[in-house]
């Protein structure tokens, strides 16, 4: 039976993606270690602050994995919560596992303890580019109904690898904040079409953000994982100047005027094939195209 990753909570996505029975998590609810923040401004908090994480094994190899709860104020990131994501990838760095798997699933920051949550934020980008620099893989998932928005937008491009579902997104803006900031004629946040062309997986792939797209199943997320093991790429002058060429090229593909739809336009510019047809094509069919 094929179970929806988009479905499962973040403890249902670690046990089913994971070899069974493998993973300690540290820092349970049982724990309680809640946000003070919260508290203060009568907001009702979590025992383990929206994200579960621990140790566990992925086809008999040893990794440390974080799972953030999108159920949970949208998966967003306090200070609590952003020190447990940065605890875990400074003890990866000491103990050196196979690989640090994030299922990130998170609408960005707290406007609650955004302060707070901004150096949270900067503090896990710095410990993951920390990890990638001695040659752990680090590994995003992307799959769950939140997305991965603001500054955990930021954090997944810093990793070695995102694998992405076709209804994943993944975008530094969420669409309400485009819309709220440039108003709805910029920006329609209810046209599911639009939103899921401009962040959704398939367009993420198809302009090389992110590495691997799957579909919404937690088997195909699992084999995904496991053929990310070994994806350590550690950042270097050269990988940044080619990433900054492809970026450059990217710009440059939109420098003359779009007639109709962007995203198609851009499609078509890349070079895809039946660009039109990529919203109804699954996975399997566009990686295959």
């Amino acid at each position: 039976m094929n179970i929806s990753y988009s479905e499962c909570s973040a403890r249902e996505r670690i046990a089913r993606l994971l070899d069974e029975g493998s993973f300690h998590e540290w820092l349970p609810p049982s724990e309680r270690v809640a946000s003070p923040h919260l508290a203060e401004l009568g907001v009702p908090s979590a025992f383990d602050d929206g994200v579960a994480v621990g140790r566990a094994t992925l086809a008999g190899r040893t990794i440390f994995v974080a799972a953030q709860e999108g159920e949970f104020m949208g998966g967003g990131v306090g200070e609590v919560h952003g020190a447990k994501l940065v605890g875990l990838f400074r003890r990866a760095l000491r103990e050196r596992p196979d690989a640090v798997l994030l299922l990130a699933e998170s609408g960005g920051v707290r406007l609650h303890e955004a302060n707070a949550g901004l150096i949270a934020v900067s503090e896990v980008m710095r410990a993951l580019l920390d990890l990638r620099a001695a040659g752990v893989p680090t590994i995003v998932l992307i799959g769950g109904a939140n997305g991965c928005f603001g500054g955990m937008g930021i954090v997944a491009r810093c990793a070695d690898r995102i694998v992405m579902s076709d209804i994943g997104r993944l975008a530094m803006s969420g669409p309400e904040v485009i819309e709220a900031s440039h108003g709805v004629d910029e920006f329609d946040s209810r046209d599911r079409a639009l939103v899921w062309r401009t962040t959704g997986g398939k367009h993420r792939w198809l302009s090389g953000d992110c590495d691997l797209l799957v579909a919404d199943e937690l088997a195909a997320f699992r084999a995904a994982a496991i053929a990310s093991l070994n994806a350590a790429a550690p950042v270097t002058l050269a990988s940044l100047e080619d990433e900054h060429q492809l970026l450059s090229e990217r710009l440059h593909l939109l420098d003359a005027p779009v007639e109709g739809d962007e995203a198609i336009a851009l499609w078509t510019r890349l070079g895809v094939p039946a660009p039109q047809r990529v919203p109804e094509l699954d996975p399997g069919e566009l990686t295959r195209s």
